[in-house]
Order: C-alpha cells, then sequence, then structure tokens
C-alpha cells in the first residue's frame, strides 16, 4: 500500500521534544502513542520523517537490513542541529552497516561476554563500595552525579579499555560537548579532541603496552593488519563515551525515580533479589537514549504505509516501551513484569554490545547504593532538581541527597 493509499495521518509532531517529568516520555508525544505504530515527526531542519511507535513495528525494522545506520549517506537524518558537525562523518560501529558492522562487532565481542562480565563484579563491587565510602566520609550529603554515578562507569570503563582514568575530566568533558553541543562546531571540536587524545594513547600503548582492551586489539588486530589507527580511534570513541555516559545517566535518573516511588523502592529493600528485574523495568521505563536514526535504502511496506528509498527514520524508544499491547500499565513502575523484551538496548545487529556490562554496574551500583545509605532521600524539592533537554541522552544534570 503506497502512503497516497493509506489512512490519513496525524499532523506531523515536534521531534525530539523535552519531557516535563524526567522519567516519563514528553507529553508532546502522546499523538504518537495514540496513531501507532507508525507516524510522522518534523526535525529541527523542517524535514518530516516516520516515527516508529509500535513495538513489534520497531523489533522488525530493526531487523531489516534496507534501513541503513550509515551516518556518512546523504539522506541520513539529522535529529538536532550540533550533530550535522559530524554528520558525513563515519561512526564505528553503530554508524556502521553490515558486513563493515559485523567485522568490527566480531572484534569486540569476547571482550564484553557474559562471562567477561560476570568476572568484572568484584571490581565494580570495589569501586562503588570506595566511591560510597568516600562520600560518608565528607558528611551527610552529597551531589550524586558528581561523587558516584558518573565515576562508576567511568572508571570502570577506563579500566576495561586501558584508559587512565587520570584523564577522566578531559573525556567526560569531551563526550558533554560531543553529546549536548551546543553548537555544530562544539561538536567537531570535541571529536578531534577525542580523536587526537586516542592516537597519542595508542601511539604510546604500541611502545609501552598494558592489558586493556585497546591494547588487546592493537596486538592482536592494529600489528597484524587486520584494522587501522583511524579505526581503533573510532571505536575507542565509541567504546568510550557510550560506556559511561549511558550507565551513569541510568545510575543518576534510576535513584531519583526510586526515590519518587517509594513503594517499589521499599520492595526492592525488603527482596535485594529483585535488583536485576528492577533495573530491565527501569531500562523499559526511563528509556533514555530515544530517538535512534535510520534511513532507508529500498521501498519497505509496514502497517499500511510505505517507506520509501532515503526517507528517514526515527524509533522512539521511549514510546515503543510504553506500548500497552505489550506491557501492561506501561505508564507504572513494577518489578513483576516480564521486561527482557523492552528495547531500551536497542534491537537486531546494532543492539547495544555493551549491555551486559551495564546491566552489572547498575545492579551493583542501585543495589549498594541503598543497601548502604537505607536513609537516602533528595536534598532538594524534586521539581528543582535539574534534568537533561529532549535532545540528549536522558538524565540528571545534578542530584543533591541526602542520608
Amino acid at each position: 500500500m503506497t502512503e497516497a493509499m493509506s489512512p490519513a495521518l496525524p499532523d506531523a509532531v515536534a521531534f525530539p521534544q523535552d519531557r516535563t517529568c524526567p522519567y516519563h516520555p514528553p507529553a508532546g508525544y502522546e499523538p504518537l502513542r495514540e496513531n501507532r505504530p507508525l507516524s510522522r515527526v518534523t526535525l529541527f531542519d523542517g524535514r518530516s520523517v516516520w516515527v516508529v511507535t509500535g513495538h513489534a513495528e520497531a523489533r522488525a525494522l530493526l531487523s531489516d537490513a534496507r534501513l541503513s545506520s550509515d551516518r556518512t549517506r546523504e539522506a541520513f537524518p539529522a535529529a538536532t542541529r550540533r550533530f550535522k558537525g559530524i554528520q558525513g562523518r563515519g561512526a564505528a560501529l553503530v554508524g556502521v552497516d553490515d558486513p563493515e558492522h559485523n567485522r568490527q562487532r566480531r572484534m569486540l565481542i569476547p571482550s564484553f561476554s557474559v562471562k567477561r562480565m560476570a568476572a568484572m563484579r568484584p571490581q565494580i563491587q570495589e569501586t562503588v563500595d570506595r566511591l560510597i565510602d568516600a562520600m560518608v566520609a565528607l558528611g551527610t550529603r552529597a551531589e550524586l552525579v558528581s561523587s558516584f554515578a558518573l565515576p562508576v562507569p567511568s572508571m570502570v570503563i577506563c579500566s576495561l579499555l586501558g584508559v587512565p582514568y587520570a584523564d577522566h575530566e578531559f573525556f567526560e568533558g569531551q563526550s558533554r560537548r560531543l553529546l549536548r553541543g551546543p553548537e555544530p562546531a562544539d561538536v567537531e571540536d570535541a571529536r578531534r579532541r577525542l580523536d587526537t587524545y586516542l592516537e597519542a594513547l595508542i601511539r604510546q600503548k604500541r611502545t609501552d603496552p598494558g592489558d586493556g582492551l585497546l591494547d588487546e586489539l592493537i596486538a592482536t588486530r592494529l600489528e597484524t593488519g587486520e584494522t587501522t589507527v583511524e579505526e581503533l580511534v573510532a571505536l575507542a570513541v565509541i567504546l568510550l563515551i557510550a560506556g559511561h555516559e549511558t550507565t551513569a545517566n541510568m545510575i543518576s535518573l534510576g535513584t531519583f525515580t526510586l526515590l519518587q516511588h517509594p513503594e517499589q523502592l521499599s520492595e526492592l529493600r525488603d527482596d535485594p533479589s529483585l535488583m536485576s528485574e528492577a533495573v530491565e523495568e527501569l531500562m523499559r521505563f526511563l528509556s533514555i537514549a530515544d530517538g535512534m536514526l535510520r534511513v532507508a535504502t529500498q521501498e519497505i511496506e509496514v502497517a499500511g504505509v510505505t517507506i520509501r528509498p532515503d526517507e528517514g527514520v526515527v524509533f522512539s524508544t521511549s514510546v515503543i516501551n510504553r506500548d500497552e499491547a505489550v506491557f501492561e500499565e506501561p505508564d507504572s513502575l513494577a518489578w513483576n513484569r516480564p521486561t527482557r523484551h523492552h528495547l531500551a538496548f536497542g534491537f537486531g545487529i546494532h543492539q547495544c554490545l555493551g549491555q551486559n556490562l551495564a546491566r552489572a554496574e547498575m545492579e551493583i551500583a542501585l543495589g549498594t547504593l541503598f543497601r548502604r545509605l537505607p536513609g537516602l532521600r533528595l536534598a532538594a524539592d524534586p521539581d528543582e532538581i535539574p534534568f537533561k533537554p529532549g535532545d540528549t541522552i536522558q538524565g540528571m544534570f545534578e542530584l543533591p541527597v541526602a542520608w
């Protein structure tokens, strides 16, 4: 069925939008929920693209090779003005299609296996305990983002990759510029600085190797000619940024959400074995990475409409993960629902490589935080605590707490 033959579509909704509540989808997305599974949205530059909001359709399309993740394609959509700064620049792993994507992913899979992540749990636990010890030593109040939520994944990913944590202020700052701009020039400059830093680190490691993932890749892939310095830098940028930004936001926003849901928090305190289910439900409920982008390379017919070549497609994870056909009472937080099929980690060939690490970090960080600080509470009016706008990864800018 062509679009002209399809049922009338609603007026396009602007995308992305800011959330009114940090743990609920933007109120302005309500028409998208009412008109599942596909609608039209308008991006910042006036471009109209398809938005996918139905769970079944999202799974099908995210597995469809006719949708491309290649950001160097001229027709690839830009969700924000600042993204224009690096839109034509290739991005490793998340921004390439098969077979290139499969080749890159195979280089990394062994380092992110369930077994490898299970082996890292004692180290993650030690990091979490040390950071909580430091907070407690300073008194009974803290700003949780800078003192806990950000350092936990930042320390862990540095250890995994073999990146010196002493440089964390530099790469965390450049990551913020890359993800939040505000101008395209900021994004371009941040990417250049990260590239330069990692190129120098790789040169150093080639003569003085360590024991991180970067060192393994240098020895087994770079020195054998299976990859290049440029590709290794691009992979390291993705792993370094995704490895700390996403989990840091989940820890901070997850803590805020639990403190705003005392009944569910009480259930967790009474039965800590629920934590793994709680992490899955929080991933579904919060959907912090909203708006995966693709571009069609061929005609695709789905749900009564036709997606034509070069048309952009955006996946609104926050709405997909509230699909009533899959999740009963989706706007409520509940530990007793089957949530492993949420799409917070994506789906298909680009499903998040680091999801096992993220789960381990969140389970240990949130579980330990509420166990060791049973009196944990917000130290400010919830309405006055700043959270991030809708055009970036969702989370808290800061989170004042007391215990």
